[in-house]
């Protein structure tokens, strides 16, 4: 994000203050709250597979609490496990450390100690809703998606980043706040591909027509299907950093 493109936003967003103000206090007062997911905060996908299971830890917000699914293995969590599994024929053993409302900056202090002894193969971390509407800043922002991957990274671990949600498409969103909030996260999004490139993980985007039954019944947060579909897009972009590819000539031959 340039500082241009910051201050930009924050001169939209200041102008617009007087009709934004009450929106958001509105949609906040009257949204639809959601429970985490219930279930197991891991498990193992395509324990019909041969091999050593795949080490698979999934780090972020109320997407991996599983908020909007009823279980946790049908969440982003247990979806992605699945689809791994599925393409890299073989195990995959998942594990989830979630929490709803939690920023990065947040995420460093709560979530990293809980699980920065531990050993995967692959951590997935999924970021951004809560820094956009928090407004969390730039610096802090990159600061915290550091703090969050170095550790892993340091011991040999993949690490991924999933792209910062749509929010421009969430229906809870009343427009011009759901235009406003998109373009913030847009912004958020574009620091997070600057962060992640330099200290070697990886930035997953998504590329997709957005449908209304991607969305829980609350209109923010994913619905089983959206998981299964945010899943595969993921698991599509890790399969190809994950396993070898032929050259283009044998390929062809």
């Amino acid at each position: 994000m340039s500082r241009w493109a910051g201050a930009l936003w924050w001169a939209s967003a200041i102008t617009l203050m007087p009709l934004m103000l009450p929106l958001a206090l509105h949609t906040r007062r009257t949204a639809l709250r959601l429970p985490p997911a219930a279930g197991p905060e891991q498990g193992v996908a395509g324990a019909g597979f041969a091999g050593e299971p795949l080490r698979l830890l999934v780090i972020g917000e109320s997407t991996v609490a599983g908020v909007g699914v009823d279980l946790l293995e049908r969440a982003l969590p247990g979806q992605l496990a699945n689809a791994l599994s599925r393409r890299l024929e073989r195990p995959v053993a998942w594990r989830a450390c979630g929490e709803n409302g939690i920023t990065a900056v947040e995420a460093c202090e709560r979530l990293l100690p809980q699980v920065v002894d531990e050993a995967p193969d692959l951590v997935v971390m999924a970021f951004g809703v809560n820094d956009t509407t928090h407004f969390t800043s730039r610096s802090r922002w990159r600061q915290a998606l550091e703090g969050l991957g170095r550790p892993f990274l340091q011991r040999g671990a993949c690490v991924a980043f999933s792209a910062v949600p749509p929010l421009g498409h969430f229906r809870a969103l009343p427009w011009p706040l759901r235009l406003l909030l998109g373009w913030r996260a847009r912004l958020m999004d574009r620091v997070l591909a600057e962060t992640t490139s330099p200290m070697g993980a990886l930035h997953c985007t998504a590329t997709l027509a957005m449908r209304s039954d991607y969305l829980a019944i609350d209109g923010y947060h994913p619905s089983e299907l959206g998981c299964e579909i945010w899943a595969g897009l993921l698991a599509d972009r890790l399969w190809l950093e994950m396993v070898p590819q032929p050259p283009l000539a044998a390929a062809a031959g």
